[in-house]
């Protein structure tokens, strides 16, 4: 099993075979992804009750934990395909580390907005230098950086390996922002949902919450495909397999 899983990433390595392969899945990520948000979100609109001190204002959580979980969980892929690029000098680590880049920046920008928006009732300020929005402020500003690093050098390849090294270097910001809750007096509450210590949130609340945890994840899935198709054109945009796309008229 374990040498079939390994031949099966080893050919999506291949630009050539990662761009038809890929093309495959897009359909099943959309229909996923647009089932998983209706159903989410009528959930989250619909059915879960009104919370007993918050009202309906709690219902921001919805998109903001869902965000919060995604920009974190976005960073440690791009600092695992990183390492994949340094390593193994896999040419298709760097191009899904970048096209990772703007949608993990976009999940933290959400983040911080909600967050900022549901803190104001519950803090009495827009913001605050909480450990954890500091932190994850500090996320965004290492998205923006990889985004602006990667566009200010001219050859691709070097551009590559420094994305990932400091990408290699960020990924420290993690557990801060996963553990400032436990680490530091901070305002933000705890995590709403953990693997070991449960959940204290009825299942009509909680399910949609996950069902909409799904959804950021199959977008995240299919806009990481369409960039790093379109990554992978114009870095092989003089190679015959493009070309005979563009004859065959199969380019987005």
């Amino acid at each position: 099993m374990w040498k079939s899983i390994w031949r099966f990433f080893h050919k999506l390595a291949s630009p050539p075979n990662f761009y038809r392969i890929s093309g495959k899945w897009l359909p099943w990520l959309t229909w996923g992804f647009v089932i998983t948000l209706l159903y989410g979100l009528y959930g989250a609109l619909v059915t879960a009750p009104a919370d007993y001190q918050q009202g309906d204002a709690f219902r921001i959580l919805y998109i903001h934990v869902p965000a919060a979980w995604m920009s974190l969980f976005v960073y440690v892929l791009m600092a695992v395909w990183g390492a994949v690029a340094l390593i193994w000098r896999i040419k298709m680590a760097e191009v899904v580390l970048i096209a990772s880049a703007p949608v993990g920046a976009v999940f933290t920008f959400i983040a911080l907005i909600t967050g900022a928006i549901w803190g104001k009732p519950m803090w009495g300020a827009w913001w605050v230098w909480d450990a954890r929005l500091t932190s994850e402020l500090i996320l965004l500003f290492l998205y923006i950086g990889v985004i602006a690093l990667y566009g200010a050098i001219e050859d691709k390849r070097t551009a590559g390996r420094a994305v990932s090294i400091l990408c290699l270097v960020g990924v420290v910001n993690i557990p801060i922002i996963h553990y400032s809750v436990e680490w530091w007096n901070t305002l933000h509450q705890g995590s709403t949902v953990s693997v070991t210590k449960g959940t204290s949130m009825p299942a009509d609340m909680l399910v949609p919450l996950l069902v909409l945890a799904i959804t950021f994840k199959l977008f995240y899935g299919m806009v990481l495909i369409y960039q790093a198709r379109n990554e992978v054109l114009l870095r092989e945009a003089r190679s015959k397999w493009v070309r005979a796309l563009v004859m065959e008229g199969k380019t987005p």
